[in-house]
C-alpha cells in the first residue's frame, strides 16, 4: 500500500506553487507603479505617463493623504478598487434637503460627470431616504432621462428596518450607460408634520445591497455624507469583432478571448483562457502553471 504521506507531498507542493504563482503575477506595465496607497492599479489602468493604456485610463496618485489616494482623471473621484473584470468602484456626494423647527430649509443637490466610464445599471440603486420625501435622478450625459421615488409615513413606529419599498425608505435602478447625474431631492411639507423624528431627506445612489435601511436614519441629521457605487468601464470604442481587425491596438493577448461590454456605450473587455490567469491586457500577461512552473523555477 502506498505511503499516504508521499501521497500528500506532490499536493501540497502544488498548492504552494499555485500560490506563489498568483503571487507573483505581473498586474502593471513594467516600470510603472502598480500600488497607490492601498488600492492596486492593473493595466489598462495605470499611473504617470505611458503607464495606461489610453489618456482616460491614467490615474492620479495623491500623496498629500495618508495613505496616498487614488483619483480618476478630469475631477476629484477617488478610487476604492479596481476589478478585472470591468468594475471599479468610487465615491459620490449624498444629496439632503432639511429643515429646522421654524420651517427653514437647508439644502444642497448632488452631482457627478464621468469622462468615459458609465455607472453600472446591474450595481447601484437610487436610494431616497425621509418620510416627506420625493427624490429625483436626472441624466443628461451618456443617458437622458429623469426618474426618481417618493417615501412618506406618519409615524416612526410605521416603518420597517430593512426595507426600501415607500415608508421611510424607497430604491429604483437606473438605466444603462449613464455618465452624469444630479440628484435633487424636496419635502411636501417642509417635514413638519414629521420633524419630531424626521428633520432631513436624503438621496443617493450608492451600490446594491450596501446600504441597509434603518429607522435611525431618520433622525439623522448630516450634511458632508458620501456614498460608494460601481462604474463599468471597457476599453476601446468598437466591438470585438471589430477590435480584432487591427492587432496593433487590439488590447486583448496571447491566452485570453474578448468580449464585449454590456454597459451600452462601445467597447470591449479581455480575459484570461481556461487554464490561465495573469492579466491579459499585458503581453503575455496570461500564464499556464506550466510556463510559471518553467520559468519560475526550473531554469
Amino acid at each position: 500500500m502506498p505511503d499516504l504521506h508521499m501521497l500528500l507531498i506532490p499536493l501540497v507542493l502544488l498548492s504552494g506553487l499555485e500560490q506563489v504563482a498568483m503571487g507573483a503575477q505581473i498586474i502593471s506595465k513594467v516600470g510603472c507603479q502598480e500600488k497607490c496607497g492601498n488600492v492596486s492599479v492593473p493595466y489598462p489602468f495605470g499611473i504617470g505617463d505611458s503607464c495606461s493604456i489610453d489618456a482616460q485610463f491614467n490615474l492620479t496618485c495623491n500623496h498629500s493623504f495618508s495613505p496616498p489616494k487614488l483619483f480618476l482623471p478630469h475631477g476629484n473621484l477617488v478610487v476604492l478598487d479596481i476589478s478585472p473584470y470591468g468594475e471599479l468602484r468610487t465615491l459620490v456626494w449624498n444629496a439632503w434637503d432639511c429643515y429646522d423647527e421654524y420651517g427653514n430649509r437647508f439644502n444642497f443637490t448632488a452631482w457627478t460627470t464621468l469622462a468615459r466610464f458609465t455607472f453600472s445599471d446591474t450595481r447601484n440603486k437610487f436610494t431616497a431616504i425621509g418620510c416627506d420625501t420625493v427624490a429625483y435622478i436626472i441624466g443628461t450625459k451618456g443617458q437622458t432621462y429623469t426618474s426618481g421615488c417618493i417615501s412618506l409615513c406618519s409615524d416612526i413606529t410605521h416603518v420597517v428596518n430593512g426595507s426600501c419599498a415607500g415608508m421611510g425608505c424607497c430604491q429604483t435602478s437606473i438605466p444603462k450607460g449613464l455618465m452624469k447625474y444630479e440628484v435633487e431631492v424636496y419635502s411636501f411639507d417642509k417635514h413638519s408634520k414629521v420633524w419630531k423624528f424626521n428633520p432631513c431627506s436624503y438621496a443617493f445612489l450608492t451600490e446594491e445591497g450596501l446600504y441597509n435601511f434603518s429607522s435611525t436614519d431618520l433622525q439623522t441629521v448630516t450634511t458632508a455624507t458620501q456614498s460608494r457605487v460601481v462604474l463599468d468601464w471597457a476599453v476601446g470604442n468598437e466591438t470585438c469583432e471589430e477590435a480584432k481587425r487591427n492587432l496593433t491596438t487590439y488590447a486583448c493577448h496571447e491566452n485570453s478571448y474578448c468580449y464585449s461590454s454590456k454597459n451600452g456605450r462601445p467597447g470591449y473587455l479581455c480575459n484570461c483562457s481556461d487554464g490561465y490567469q495573469g492579466n491579459p491586457y499585458l503581453p503575455q500577461g496570461c500564464q499556464g502553471m506550466s510556463q510559471f512552473l518553467l520559468h519560475g523555477f526550473f531554469y
